[in-house]
C-alpha cells in the first residue's frame, strides 16, 4: 500500500556551496507529521515554489529516512554568476512517497 505526505517550509542557505559529500551539518532536517512504517522506501519530490532571489537554488537532499529528511540549497551557476552556496529565503514544497 503506497502513502503519501506533503508540507512546505521556508528555506534559506547562509552557507558556502558545500562540496564534501556526506557532510551535512549546513542541512535543515524535515521530520514527516507521521513516520511511514519502518522499512519504507521513502522517494521525497522538492520543489521550489517562489522566485526571491536571482540565482537558482539548487536543492540538495540526504539521510532520507522513514521519519523525515535533511535538505539544503546549493546555488548554482547562473547567467554568468559563479554560484557561492548563498541564497535568500525561498518557499520550498515537499511530497514524500512510499513505493
Amino acid at each position: 500500500m503506497s502513502m503519501t505526505q506533503s508540507g512546505k517550509l521556508n528555506l534559506d542557505s547562509s552557507h558556502s556551496t558545500e562540496t564534501r559529500g556526506g557532510k551535512t551539518d549546513t542541512f535543515k532536517q524535515v521530520n514527516f507529521p507521521t513516520p511511514f512504517p519502518a522499512g519504507s522506501d521513502v522517494i521525497i519530490q522538492v520543489t521550489v515554489q517562489t522566485f526571491n532571489g536571482p540565482e537558482t537554488p539548487g536543492v540538495r537532499l540526504h539521510d532520507v529516512t522513514n521519519t523525515g529528511f535533511k535538505i539544503r540549497f546549493n546555488e548554482i551557476y547562473g547567467g554568468g554568476i559563479s554560484a557561492d552556496g548563498k541564497h535568500t529565503t525561498e518557499t520550498v514544497g515537499w511530497t514524500a512517497f512510499t513505493v
